[in-house]
């Protein structure tokens, strides 16, 4: 049996849609695989009621396929689905490292990222490398077309997870079709931004490369009082805020010594407005890890 901790993670980071992402050091999906002659899934855990076990219907069924390694796979949820932190992605990453070493694959980490990828496309229509390629190869990721670049990075988070539902495809349904050329051209030199601030391990860099004025404020209206939440996490010292992927969770960007209070000012407005929400305090950090 193989034992892998597949990470939470949060994509896009406001001005990177589709691009972006990072891997968190909690939340977590513990992925257990065996070989066997059919695949079988069992999962425990946050939500778990909520996820499928047919192969069929589940992200990692289609990790199975591609890698053509039957297995017995145990899935223990530590990120709950329609999170906005990569629930779907934790899977199908942590699935492909663990089925890639039972088998004996050989297979670098970046090479299964696509193939964690077609996971992704069972639950949300496409085949997106924003979440399951922080969640392989951990750190700060870039995922294009061409290929995906990954580069360590310490700088504090603060995920608040509000008791809302957000689905990834209700999500992409409001993304605009169409952008003003000014638009574009903020959006481009926020994620440039960003991605300095993010090699440069500095969180004032990074979280003003968050702002985005195409995708965020579509879908911070599916959200709650998002807007009051974004306000007191930036009193509180958070040098950024936005969507968490598809959300509805809401991740703040601040300095380590700030993280307590940016949470709990985070978790008082969603308070204010009836929604009962939890925190993670966490960091940038590595991806999946055999246990």
């Amino acid at each position: 049996m193989i034992t892998v901790r597949a990470p939470a993670t949060s994509a896009n980071l406001g001005s990177g849609f589709d691009v972006f992402g990072v891997a968190f050091d909690r939340p977590a999906d513990i992925i257990r695989v065996e070989r066997a002659e059919q695949t079988t899934i069992d999962i425990t855990g946050v939500g778990s009621q909520y996820i499928p076990t047919d192969p069929d219907a589940n992200t990692v069924g289609a990790v199975v396929d591609a890698l053509d390694a039957p297995a017995h796979i145990e899935i223990d949820k530590g990120v709950r689905p329609a999170s906005g932190l990569g629930s779907s992605a934790a899977s199908a990453a942590g699935a492909a490292v663990a089925l890639n070493e039972l088998y004996d694959r050989g297979l670098s980490r970046s090479e299964l990222v696509p193939i964690a990828a077609e996971g992704e496309a069972v639950v949300s229509g496409t085949a997106h490398a924003d979440n399951v390629a922080p969640s392989i190869l951990g750190g700060f990721t870039i995922a294009t077309a061409d290929g995906v670049e990954s580069v360590s990075t310490d700088i504090s988070l603060v995920a608040c997870l509000p008791e809302i539902a957000v689905s990834t495809r209700d999500a992409r349904r409001v993304v605009p079709e169409t952008a003003q050329m000014a638009e574009v051209v903020e959006t481009v030199g926020n994620a440039a931004t960003l991605a300095v601030g993010m090699c440069r391990g500095d969180p004032d860099l990074v979280g003003r490369g968050m702002d985005d004025p195409l995708v965020t404020p579509a879908r911070a209206e599916l959200i709650t009082g998002y807007d009051a939440v974004r306000e007191a996490a930036v009193d509180a010292g958070a040098t950024g805020v936005t969507v968490s992927g598809a959300g509805p969770s809401v991740l703040a960007v601040c300095r380590a010594g700030d993280q307590r209070a940016v949470g709990s000012a985070m978790l008082t407005a969603f308070d204010d407005h009836e929604v009962d929400a939890r925190v993670y305090q966490t960091q940038v950090s590595d991806g999946a890890t055999i246990l």
